[in-house]
């Protein structure tokens, strides 16, 4: 994860190697292909961010979220998971002034403990991950045995990510008293609906060190 500096858009937040498309990254032959520009720019982007190579062929997407529409900065923004690269990480000093490699379970607990800021799109792909870590299981004490978990554990990640249809999310923002929830499609009060109304949920509860994702077969708060 990386943490963006104070002096760009969501500064001091972490988030995962990414950043904007560019013209050269649409095949001018497909210029409405998106899936295949976002991935073309995620691979520029860990280079420059992370100074890490990741083959474009591994990259499975996760997640297409759509921003609220009160957002002052509204970026459409793929998720995908791929394999890192046996190499070292580079930030790029500009847009990025640190970086740390975290599990992540650990990574939404330090967000719980106040330790880093997370935006909702990366605590909830960081929350599916770990569920997916979770079910897979596994335990090691070190060396080559912690080497094989940790390889197998990425294998299983990738596997579940692409069993799966990339889910979609288009974010509205309910707000009640001191309340705020980020709410999906599906969701009772995704139309303007009050938050307590009897229905289907499909939303994160947003409150200082207790954000909670409250949707169907999640039992989860960090």
């Amino acid at each position: 994860m990386l943490r963006r500096t104070s002096q760009v858009a969501f500064g001091g937040m972490w988030v995962f190697p990414g950043g904007g498309v560019d013209a050269d990254d649409v095949d001018p032959d497909k210029p409405d292909d998106d899936v295949a520009a976002a991935r073309r720019a995620a691979v520029r982007e860990a280079a420059e961010e992370a100074g890490l190579e990741v083959s474009p062929g591994t990259l499975v997407p996760v997640a297409l979220w759509e921003p609220p529409p009160e957002a002052p900065r509204r970026y459409r923004t793929w998720f995908f998971l791929a394999p890192a690269p046996v190499s070292e990480v580079i930030v790029d000093g500009g847009e990025i002034d640190h970086h740390v490699w975290l599990e992540p379970a650990a990574a939404l607990a330090s967000q719980a403990a106040g330790e880093i800021e997370l935006a909702p799109p990366t605590w909830v792909t960081l929350w599916r991950l770990a569920a997916d870590a979770a079910d897979g299981g596994g335990d090691a004490s070190g060396g080559a045995a912690a080497a094989d978990v940790v390889s197998g554990g990425v294998a299983r990640l990738l596997a579940a990510a692409a069993s799966r249809r990339p889910e979609r999310f288009s974010t509205h923002i309910v707000r009640e008293g001191e309340r705020m929830a980020t709410v999906w499609e599906g969701d009772v009060a995704y139309d303007g609906g009050p938050l307590d109304a009897p229905g289907p949920r499909r939303r994160l509860w947003i409150a200082p060190g207790a954000w909670h994702l409250d949707w169907p077969g999640a039992a989860s708060g960090a």
